[in-house]
């Protein structure tokens, strides 16, 4: 009986651990933190043995695989532990794909893949497809093949989850744009994190497509080095993968004006979302007039360029999953009024001087929302704009309300990771929403 090691007991790994049982596998299942009550009722329902707010390192060491939560980095000592010993290390996908019979289109991308990702979701289902929603986004891909396997999964994945799939094929590929994030787990260098997006086309046939934005400044050079036979290193828990050949389909900004598109959401950059969400469901088989009238339907994302409320004539926008400054550049340019930008919080590497002339042209104050708001500081306040430095949702928003001008916008689009002050991105967002609305039943 295979061993199987998982490691968090969050949505993916309490799902993997099902699977993994399903499966007639000896599964262990640990977590460093602690496991939220809901997920400990689903590993006891089903028998599985778990642990929480340390690791058994003997039981880990033992397994004949593991399976680590997208979160927990290659400098993990278990991980470096597992890494020294040759212990396969998986992620959630790579794990479950063997056993699924479904068709899948993954989407990833540093910026636009959740909404992507939900609108290629919502017409997928308004044709009438067996179809899951999974990855970064929805319910455990492994539990859903566990429980009621579809015939098609749109997969929303990110880099962390890459690296550790290297057998794992996409049916369909949607590689949004590569542009900096996360550089801190890439030893602050901007080729690994490009090799790990790029891995989206690994072991791609002909058969097999991709879909990409023909504008980026990376992704052209990057499929032409491959082509030319350039083999990136993995990273340390991850293992080689062949390249993939895919059948080609790029798009450019001019495309969605020339087949006379229209679609529900702002700015140019949805623009480019939807065509990658049109491009991908016809390659999947939609019919093309029901995409057409599903871009139009499509409800939006939650913290995602959100129309929250208009309070004193100024509409508050969240935007709390812009976590990289290239997110908050696209948000900015969508930005028709006069804008009071919040940023600020985990730092993951930003170079600021790249958003500068935007928030110059577009904005009237910025507004730092940060444990520690001194490397956003010194970046920006050379432009010269009013600033408020505030450190906590609640200042952050009263900063704003003062701030702002009758028809401004207040956006909320930080930048950086939320870990500082909040549980996550939905904590930041759901904080801003739940105070402008406080606001507002105060009129």
């Amino acid at each position: 009986m295979k061993r199987t090691a998982i490691l968090g007991g969050g949505e993916s790994g309490v799902g993997t651990a099902i699977l993994a049982q399903k499966q007639g596998m000896d599964v262990w299942l640990s977590d460093m933190g602690q496991i939220r009550p809901k997920y400990q009722e689903m590993l006891n329902r089903h028998q599985i043995s778990w642990e929480q707010g340390g690791h058994s390192e003997d039981k880990i060491l033992a397994a004949d695989v593991v399976v680590k939560s997208p979160g927990i980095p290659d400098k993990a000592p278990i991980i470096q532990k597992l890494i020294a010993q040759g212990t396969p290390i998986l992620s959630e996908l790579e794990f479950a794909k063997p056993y699924s019979k479904g068709k899948t289109i993954c989407i990833t991308g540093s910026n636009g893949k959740t909404t992507t990702t939900s609108l290629i979701y919502h017409i997928m289902k308004q044709s009438g497809a067996d179809v899951g929603l999974a990855g970064n986004i929805g319910r455990s891909y492994a539990l859903q093949v566990a429980q009621e396997d579809h015939e098609w999964y749109v997969l929303e994945i990110s880099s962390f989850q890459l690296d550790n799939m290297f057998s794992f094929r996409a049916d369909i590929a949607v590689l949004m744009n590569i542009t900096p994030d996360h550089l801190d787990r890439y030893d602050f260098k901007m080729q690994n994190y490009t090799d790990s997006k790029m891995r989206i086309l690994q072991n791609q046939t002909p058969k097999d497509s991709l879909v990409y934005w023909k504008e980026d400044l990376l992704i052209p050079e990057e499929l032409e080095k491959r082509v030319q036979g350039y083999a990136p290193q993995p990273t340390p828990s991850s293992r080689p993968a062949r390249p993939g050949s895919p059948t080609l389909c790029p798009f450019g900004d001019d495309d969605f004006e020339r087949l006379g598109l229209k679609f529900s959401q702002m700015g140019q950059h949805n623009k480019r979302n939807a065509m990658a969400a049109f491009l991908a469901t016809k390659l999947a088989g939609v019919d093309e007039q029901l995409i057409r009238r599903c871009l139009i339907t499509f409800p939006g994302v939650e913290h995602r360029l959100e129309r929250v409320e208009e309070v004193d004539d100024v509409l508050y926008i969240n935007d709390s999953k812009a976590t990289n400054v290239d997110a908050c550049h696209v948000a900015l340019q969508a930005m028709d009024r006069p804008t009071v930008l919040i940023v600020g919080g985990l730092d993951k590497g930003n170079d600021y001087s790249t958003i500068a002339p935007v928030i110059k042209e577009k904005c009237r104050a910025i507004v730092l929302l940060g444990a520690d708001n001194t490397v956003p500081r010194t970046a920006l306040e050379g432009i010269g704009l009013p600033m408020a430095d505030t450190h906590s949702m609640s200042d952050c928003v009263s900063a704003c309300r003062r701030m702002a001008h009758k028809c401004d916008i207040v956006l909320l689009s930080p930048c950086c990771a939320s870990f500082d002050l909040f549980k996550n991105m939905e904590d930041r967002g759901e904080q801003f929403k739940t105070l402008v609305r406080q606001m507002r039943s105060n009129e």
